[in-house]
């Protein structure tokens, strides 16, 4: 297996690991699953009415996983 390098600032390595901590795996598959991850599965959110709440809310469809604060925040770092 091929090992890369990079450099990101202390800020952004305290808070990469942080989120390998929440995720429960390693700071080496949470990048590689963010990286290699598939776009196209953000099509598959559907709007649904909370059955306990009565908002409406953002599910994911079965399989996918489930859409956090952080997936939410992820998604939008991205945008313009």
């Amino acid at each position: 297996m091929t090992t890369l390098t990079f450099k990101v600032s202390n800020a952004d390595a305290q808070r990469l690991r942080q989120r390998a901590r929440a995720a429960k795996t390693s700071l080496s598959e949470l990048l590689r699953q963010r990286v290699l991850e598939k776009r196209a599965t953000t099509g598959k959110i559907k709007l649904r009415r909370c059955p306990i709440t009565g908002a409406d809310i953002f599910v994911p469809e079965p399989g996918l996983p489930a859409l956090t604060t952080d997936t939410v925040r992820d998604m939008l770092a991205e945008f313009p």
